[in-house]
């Protein structure tokens, strides 16, 4: 059975009240529900994390060196300038999922960049809460293809 850590960055916590028409108005509760739901079907297990503050996420990101299969994650702002982050992720070496709720590309310039990219398998954005779905289900893809138990 795979170990999957999901991290939810800074303001995910507001999910249903933070600018639905950018967010939606499904909580992070109801994802994280969504979300288990889907781990199960696959055989994965979850471990889940939202956090507003960086140090907690590198921690724990650190914590998933040797206990952890893989990392999906939603940074939140951290996406577009936390070199900490993506040097917390290059340190493990697990495979990670970057997902988003809105499509960052056709926001803000700002958010067109992410420096997490880089280290992750792949990026998943603009689905909406199915971002999650779709990212845990390409993680578990990748888990199986490299043959990792």
């Amino acid at each position: 059975m795979y170990e999957i850590l999901v991290l939810h960055g800074p303001n995910l916590n507001m999910l249903g009240v933070r600018e639905p028409g950018v967010y939606g108005t499904v909580t992070l509760a109801a994802i994280e529900e969504r979300l288990t739901e889907t781990a199960a079907s696959l055989g994965v297990r979850l471990e889940c994390l939202q956090s507003n503050h960086e140090g907690v996420l590198i921690d724990r990101i650190h914590e998933a060196f040797g206990t952890k299969d893989g990392i999906l994650i939603n940074p939140g702002a951290f996406t577009h300038y936390s070199y900490a982050i993506r040097d917390a992720i290059s340190s493990v070496q697990l495979p990670v999922v970057e997902v988003h709720l809105s499509n960052i590309h056709k926001r803000e310039p700002f958010r067109h960049v992410s420096v997490i990219a880089p280290t992750a398998v792949g990026q998943i954005a603009g689905f909406g809460a199915h971002s999650y779905e779709l990212g845990l289900i390409a993680l578990h893809r990748h888990l199986q293809e490299r043959g990792e138990a």
